[in-house]
């Protein structure tokens, strides 16, 4: 029986708006920002339709410098490839400043997906980036400590985004949704807000299923979209057992079986790679049944482990840090 390659794949958000389930994640070491625009081209030119970016990133400008050249070239037109990009916590009040930010760095006119990067306040406080002022992206005080806005309201960034998205005037963004939101903060949102989340970003992969938050937001017609399923920095997902055990089973990579895990289970996923060749291999579509997916699941409940372990993330209730995170 042949399946679709991973890339062919979408689903429809609560709003009706179509997307492609397989995505390439953007974030990137600092010294290697600029490979980041052939990361894209192989992307593109692999079948991927689906960019995932952020303004912590710093990658917004080398997207935008390929997506230009991927234009010229009559490779893709812009209705072609649905593009991701996210409000940081030190634009919590400047919203719309954050979104006309990102636009013209990625030379483009709107955003098919805005989403709100953490439910952070952080405190606007000025830094040297190579003898350039700008604001830093995670502030700290003389001790190290997170350094939050006093006067911050997280909901506010996502009711700003509301504002933006149900204006019939305003055409920069197709959908909104949220990144790292725990249960509550998305309990908040739907009980407060008019606008429901088309996605919850956050870490997940078979040692960090997230089991609760998945049945939750599918429950209530939000997509999970799985960040790090490789398992971040050298990728060591792949070498899990049981992921091997399915590769050799179905002839295939270990990096297709994580990536298939996601879009099985009916959500989106965005592994990151600078790597084109590895990029352009990351496309194979594996139906994994019901009792891989439930064998991949077991994986986090007796092992256990959240890759991205941000210190600021503490102060999220909900949100289990290393130390406490659970499947």
């Amino acid at each position: 029986m042949l399946h679709p390659q991973a890339t062919e794949i979408s689903f429809k958000l609560n709003n009706g708006v179509s997307v492609p389930a397989l995505g390439l994640g953007t974030a990137s070491p600092a010294d290697r920002f600029s490979e980041t625009k052939e990361a894209v081209k192989a992307a593109i030119k692999a079948g991927y339709r689906h960019i995932d970016t952020a303004w912590c990133y710093g990658t917004e400008p080398y997207i935008g410098e390929a997506l230009k050249e991927l234009f010229q070239e009559g490779e893709i037109k812009r209705s072609d490839v649905f593009i991701t990009t996210k409000v940081w916590p030190v634009y919590w009040d400047k919203v719309s400043k954050s979104l006309d930010e990102s636009l013209e760095r990625l030379g483009i006119d709107y955003v098919d997906m805005f989403l709100h990067h953490w439910p952070l306040c952080y405190a606007k406080v000025e830094d040297l980036v190579n003898g350039i002022s700008d604001l830093a992206r995670n502030p700290v005080d003389s001790m190290g400590n997170p350094v939050y806005d006093p006067k911050g309201d997280w909901l506010k960034t996502y009711m700003d985004m509301e504002r933006i998205y149900l204006d019939p005037s305003d055409n920069r963004v197709r959908a909104i949704g949220v990144s790292n939101y725990p249960i509550e903060y998305l309990q908040k949102v739907l009980d407060t807000c008019k606008v429901k989340p088309v996605v919850n970003q956050i870490e997940m992969h078979p040692r960090l299923p997230q089991l609760e938050l998945n049945k939750f937001c599918h429950d209530h017609d939000i997509l999970l979209t799985a960040y790090s399923p490789l398992g971040s920095n050298g990728a060591p997902n792949i070498k899990l057992t049981l992921v091997q055990e399915l590769a050799k089973k179905y002839s295939t990579s270990a990096n297709d079986i994580l990536i298939s895990y996601h879009i099985r289970k009916g959500n989106l996923v965005i592994p990151r790679s600078l790597n084109p060749a590895r990029i352009a291999t990351n496309v194979g579509f594996v139906f994994l049944t019901k009792e891989d997916l439930e064998a991949l699941d077991s994986v986090g409940k007796t092992d256990p482990y959240r890759y991205i372990d941000e210190d600021f993330a503490a102060v999220v209730p909900g949100f289990a840090g290393r130390d406490k995170v659970v499947g």
